[in-house]
């Protein structure tokens, strides 16, 4: 798994790396044609390019097309074909009375929005499988292509929230009390922007209705609220309901992808991917659909383990473990968290890792 910047560092360890700056950024940004004179350069920049403007085109990727993408969003990972495949549908039993409430409200919200959506996911029977994609339609055992879309923008738009609501809330602490966040709202706001480009990506394939538009309104406003005021009672609790929550994420998106090879979304079988996917998940230029799916299948489980594994945590003295780096795809896509000896150990090796680097810079 290749993340979009490999390592970030404590002001402490920042200098061992200064040197090599310099380079990284200039070829983050490095053309890929051959380089014009001064002359040539400035005088494409006085010249304004034909068509709507770029300060005005909403869905605007990248301005200068014939130049490497550099980073435009926070961190993230970007995945091998045999990472994303690596992804397995995982469950942690709940066992402290603060877990069962937190897995009990993700099962209720998922009871209620199968209920508003009309959805029951039902096994395929001997007979399902000689039926049409229509009849299996009709008879309630598969959604089309419009279903899924609704189950999925309106899992993104609350999907979202913890992230942001955890960093605001974490950042305001740090503000107040004058202390360091030990390395938790970066990745608190990864997350949230992470599932904001899911949304961006699926907005591509349609776009929603008043009525939809109303109700998620509705939905963020309330949902907001609610995790707001439950993570200043328990950070622990409201982690641990992401993590249930992206467990039923993974589990969404597994079903997709299984319908989505057998032929049982057939508007989407060769459904090219959106440029802003290919860009975000650096896809290759052909890659389809279903890829992108698997790509935000594999972000779904990287949430799912983040947060069991800061739910596993002191939210208010320890040490954020993936603040320097992150498991690989083999890890996080098939253990559902680390515990906290575990967390521990790893932030050991990060800085072992760091110490080495120091080293063989020196």
């Amino acid at each position: 798994m290749l993340r979009t910047t490999l390592i970030r560092l404590a002001p402490a360890q920042r200098a061992a790396l200064c040197a090599a700056r310099p380079r990284l950024v200039g070829c983050a940004f490095m053309s890929t044609t051959p380089s014009a004179t001064p002359s040539r350069k400035h005088e494409a920049l006085e010249q304004p390019a034909a068509g709507p403007s770029r300060l005005s085109t909403p869905d605007a990727v990248s301005t200068v097309p014939t130049m490497v993408r550099g980073d435009w969003v926070l961190f993230h990972p970007v995945y091998t074909t045999a990472e994303m495949k690596a992804v397995e549908v995982l469950h942690r039993e709940a066992k402290t009375v603060p877990d069962k409430l937190a897995y009990g409200l993700v099962r209720l919200a998922r009871w209620g929005f199968d209920f508003v959506s009309r959805y029951k996911h039902k096994p395929m029977s001997p007979a399902g499988a000689a039926m049409t994609v229509e009849e299996l339609r009709k008879a309630g055992h598969l959604l089309d292509e419009r279903g899924w879309l609704n189950r999925i923008l309106f899992l993104e738009t609350i999907a979202g929230v913890p992230g942001m609501v955890a960093a605001t809330l974490r950042h305001l602490t740090s503000l107040r009390l004058m202390r360091r966040d030990s390395g938790w709202i970066h990745t608190c706001l990864e997350e949230a922007e992470n599932e904001r480009m899911h949304l961006m990506t699926f907005m591509t394939l349609r776009d929603s209705s008043i009525w939809f538009r109303a109700l998620i309104l509705g939905a963020q406003g309330v949902f907001y609220n609610l995790f707001f005021l439950a993570y200043i009672v328990s950070p622990r609790t409201c982690h641990r309901f992401v993590g249930h929550l992206e467990e039923e994420a993974v589990l969404t998106y597994t079903r997709c992808i299984e319908d989505l090879e057998a032929g049982r979304i057939p508007e989407w079988t060769d459904k090219p991917a959106p440029g802003i996917a290919i860009d975000y998940w650096r896809l290759p230029a052909d890659a389809k659909l279903l890829d992108v799916i698997y790509a935000v299948r594999s972000d779904e489980s990287t949430h799912r383990f983040v947060n069991h594994s800061l739910a596993n945590l002191e939210a208010a003295r320890d040490v954020n473990p993936f603040a320097l780096r992150e498991p690989d795809m083999f890890t996080k896509g098939r253990k559902i968290a680390f515990d906290r000896d575990e967390a521990e150990r790893y932030v050991r090796e990060s800085h072992s890792l760091m110490e080495q680097k120091k080293r063989e810079d020196a």
